[in-house]
């Protein structure tokens, strides 16, 4: 005879995750991303696109692939002497981007342009199936966030740069020694990376993975350094760059321009500059709020009270955009680091940064339409020129400031 129970089944008693412990059954297993085919899809027609668009681009080496084409190769060649670029007011980079300028010779059966773009197409797959393994929301931002600046992504190495930092902040909870490794790398090779490490939790995992970038990146300037003379050369350009027509400071000098101002744009450092009267002045308060956010930012840290798993990811973002918004130059590439820390945020239910993140998407078309659609336009400083510079800026700098308010009331605020 077979008895049933009347009345509600009894209740489950589910216990919460006691930190440190793991339960029979409840062991940690990795989120798998929803409908892989659908991104995978996604990824392929994409980046189908944009090197169909770089390809009719790279028709006479001209317009956006002309860097890789002329300037890359050209810093290829010199770096095969054992000599970094000198006097080259164009070489503005740490020298550990001698790894990436050198790498294409690595596939010699493909031409440097060929070698290089497919390098940069593999980093990309790279960035992608690191975030899908760690979640989807950031996956899908990335795939569908990066074609929105065209084939710009594909014609430099920020790709490159963006995929070490990925890592990084991926690696940061449970091998922070490697994250550290990474974020070093990557500062090597492009500074900004650095700051993956600047939200790490306190104690342990803050000492290894700041221990391993200090590391790291001695190590690598150190063998750089014996391998190539003339290494810190590129102090001296990035020291003498003015205030780029895209930065903020430049969206201003637009501005005073129509009313009156007797500035002018030149062509000098590898971009257009301004130069005339108060410039000077505009750069260097340029230089002075990049401290402040420093200041801010080591503020926050020693503020800050309550971490969460995304606490790493959110300090990288807010960290990105305030250098961002307060440099002399915002180049389009910029959006692509962007881009990747942004995606890193949505891999995390607890990150506070959902709605900046997704507000990199409309920065990344306004760029694209600032360069290279409409830059002729920007150059001249016509209406449609001076209103994509207002709202890109605008949107960053919105961006920026609502990114440290969130992060802080989330850690720090009492």
């Amino acid at each position: 005879m077979t008895t049933h129970r009347i009345g509600p089944p009894p209740p489950s008693f589910d216990l919460p995750p006691v930190p440190g412990i793991t339960l029979p059954g409840t062991a940690h297993r990795r989120a798998r991303p929803r409908h892989p085919a659908a991104l995978a899809a996604v990824w392929a027609a994409t980046r189908l696109g944009m090197l169909g668009l770089l390809l009719v681009d790279h028709v006479g080496d001209t317009g956006v692939a002309g860097e890789v084409y002329n300037l890359y190769r050209h810093w290829y060649e010199q770096l095969l002497q054992g000599a970094f670029p000198m006097g080259d007011i164009t070489w503005q980079y740490p020298p550990g981007a001698a790894l990436v300028f050198l790498a294409p010779g690595a596939l010699p059966w493909l031409t440097y342009f060929q070698a290089f773009v497919a390098l940069t197409l593999a980093a990309d797959a790279v960035i992608t199936l690191a975030l899908a393994r760690a979640g989807v929301r950031g996956a899908w931002l990335w795939v569908c966030g990066l074609p929105l600046l065209l084939h710009l992504p594909y014609a430099r190495y920020d790709v490159q740069v963006t995929a070490v930092a990925v890592l990084a902040l991926l690696a940061v909870q449970r091998r922070p020694g490697t994250a550290g490794a990474l974020a070093g790398l990557g500062a090597m090779i492009k500074v900004w990376p650095v700051l993956t490490v600047l939200g790490t939790p306190p104690g342990r995992t803050t000492r290894r993975a700041w221990l391993s970038a200090v590391v790291c990146a001695a190590a690598l300037l150190a063998v750089l350094m014996s391998s190539f003379s003339h290494s810190l050369d590129f102090v001296r350009q990035q020291g003498a760059r003015g205030v780029q027509i895209e930065s903020l400071g430049g969206t201003v000098l637009q501005l005073a321009r129509k009313m009156g101002w007797s500035g002018t744009v030149r062509y000098q450092y590898g971009a257009f500059e301004f130069v005339g009267p108060h410039v000077p002045s505009v750069a260097g308060l340029s230089l002075l709020l990049s401290v402040a956010a420093l200041c801010w930012l080591l503020l926050w840290r020693v503020r800050a009270l309550r971490w969460t798993p995304a606490t790493p990811f959110d300090a990288a973002f807010a960290a990105v955009l305030l250098f961002t918004v307060t440099s002399r130059v915002i180049s389009p590439q910029y959006l692509v680091w962007l881009l990747g820390l942004a995606a890193v945020c949505l891999t995390s239910r607890h990150t506070t940064q959902r709605t900046v993140a997704l507000l990199m998407l409309p920065a990344a078309a306004l760029s694209a339409l600032a360069y290279p659609v409409c830059y002729d336009d920007v150059l001249a400083g016509t209406p449609l020129g001076l209103l994509l510079m207002v709202v890109r800026n605008g949107l960053l700098l919105f961006a920026a400031l609502l990114s440290c308010r969130r992060l802080w009331a989330a850690t720090a605020a009492r």
